[in-house]
C-alpha cells in the first residue's frame, strides 16, 4: 500500500483530546485494502507497524491493526459530532463496523453499529 501524506491534518483541538474512539471492522483480516479506502477518500495514511495503518483528516486519526481472525481494530480520536459521518464512511467502503465514543473521563457515551 502506497502512503499518502496528501490529506488534511489533524485539527489541534482534537490531537489534545486524545483517543475517544475504539471499535472493530468485521470480516477484514489485512487493514491495507482498508488503508487505501481511505486514501482514495483524501484521508492521509502512513504505515503504523508491520501489518498496521494510521488514516487520518482533519475530524479523525485513527489506528487500523489487525488482529488473529477476521477482524481489524480501529482506535484513535474523532470530532464527537463526526462520529457518524466516520461510520458511514465505513459503510461505504462496504464494511460492517462496531464504534465506540468516549468522553474526556473515558465513560462510553454512544456506540454505532454499521
Amino acid at each position: 500500500m502506497d502512503m499518502s501524506e496528501e490529506g488534511e491534518a489533524l485539527d489541534p483541538e482534537w490531537v489534545e483530546l486524545g483517543n475517544n474512539v475504539n471499535g472493530i471492522l468485521h470480516g477484514c483480516r489485512d487493514a491495507s485494502p482498508v488503508a487505501e479506502r481511505f486514501v482514495r477518500a483524501g484521508w492521509r495514511s502512513r504505515s503504523s507497524s508491520w501489518n498496521g495503518y494510521e488514516v487520518g483528516t482533519r475530524w479523525c486519526e485513527v489506528e487500523l491493526d489487525p488482529v488473529d481472525g477476521p477482524d481489524v481494530l480501529l482506535n484513535g480520536v474523532v470530532d464527537p459530532r463526526r462520529l457518524d459521518d466516520l461510520a458511514g464512511l465505513l459503510r461505504r467502503f462496504g464494511l460492517t463496523c462496531s464504534l465506540e465514543l468516549y468522553d474526556g473521563d473515558g465513560i462510553l457515551v454512544r456506540e454505532v453499529r454499521a
